[in-house]
């Protein structure tokens, strides 16, 4: 008998009723960037439609993306460069705008998921996720400050914690400093198999966080290897992840559907920024079509198993959903 799989595409109504993956705003977190002060909207040309906010227009930006279904933020915080130091001390002052502003969050944007951002590139001289000296990222001393970080993250507000720096043993010292403090409840969502990428580059400009010298190859995960980030996986869960996460996203989602098969937690995966600009200047020299883009890579993440997904694309996402469903 022939066979005719195309019934099964003949019209629009069919092939969403068929639809084998689908995409709603809930699977987005929005990733944003908050600088200091108020009345600030500063546009990253790395990013085009991506700005850094002050808190009070961050504010607004949420309640607007809530209203179009995404409910969980990424907070990136700009650091001025003369609060920076080798030791990334500032984050640990109380007094830092970054805690400010998640207080102020949450009591103006109760229904805002809040997940932040623990490691120490933003805030150091050196431009690197742990202490570097003499050439060498000291571990332990850099999980010591990471440790102080996410408690002081938890304290201000946050109800997710997300390790990026990919230091060996931070997870579970994260959680035992948290749970010390009785933030038995904050999360944890660890940058499990987050790989040296080209691909984070109009990020680094966002948040002038490159490193200075050297690159994070001892510390970020070759792009060559899978069998490695199961055993990243194994070590997080154990460790004590809530979530993790593969970061980027599109050039990994063989790493996607691993971890999804061999994960008991929820699986994140993050279209980072050189993903996100790669369409977005495409689609404006007509190389492609942008919106049509952007959906086949998402859906692509999805695809592959991802159950959250952190893209710069959340809220224009969300905003396309809402006009698609309410005619």
């Amino acid at each position: 008998m022939m066979q005719r799989p195309r019934r099964n595409r003949s019209s629009s109504s069919i092939r969403a009723l068929v639809s084998e993956t689908q995409l709603h705003p809930h699977n987005f977190v929005w990733p944003v960037f908050l600088v200091d002060g108020l009345q600030k909207k500063e546009a990253i040309s790395a990013l085009p439609g991506i700005y850094r906010w002050s808190v009070d227009l961050l504010a607004e930006q949420m309640k607007e993306a809530i209203r179009h279904g995404i409910k969980a933020f990424a907070i990136f915080p700009k650091v001025s460069e003369e609060l920076k130091s080798p030791d990334g001390k500032i984050s640990l002052d109380e007094k830092f705008f970054l805690y400010s502003a998640i207080r102020r969050l949450r009591e103006e944007v109760p229904e805002a998921l809040l997940i932040t951002d623990v490691a120490l590139d933003p805030y150091s001289s050196d431009g690197h996720d742990g202490i570097y000296k003499n050439g060498k990222i000291l571990n332990d001393e850099s999980v010591e400050i990471l440790a102080q970080q996410a408690v002081m993250q938890a304290r201000a507000g946050a109800h997710i914690v997300a390790p990026s720096d990919m230091m060996d043993g931070r997870v579970a010292a994260i959680r035992k400093a948290l749970d010390h403090q009785n933030f038995q409840d904050v999360g944890i969502l660890s940058y499990t198999a987050k790989y040296a990428s080209a691909f984070y580059g109009p990020f680094r400009a966002a948040l002038d966080s490159a490193p200075r010298s050297g690159d994070k190859k001892t510390y970020q995960m070759d792009p060559g290897n899978a069998r490695e980030a199961l055993r990243e996986l194994s070590l997080d869960i154990s460790e004590g992840a809530d979530m993790v996460m593969v970061k980027p996203a599109g050039s990994y989602l063989d790493i996607i559907r691993l971890f999804k098969e061999n994960s008991s937690v929820p699986v994140a995966a993050y279209q980072v920024s050189g993903e996100y600009s790669m369409i977005k200047l495409a689609g404006a020299q007509n190389l492609l079509d942008e919106k049509t883009a952007m959906m086949e890579a998402l859906m692509a993440i999805r695809r592959a198993g991802a159950d959250i997904i952190l893209s710069y694309y959340a809220l224009e996402f969300a905003r396309d959903f809402a006009r698609v469903f309410s005619k």
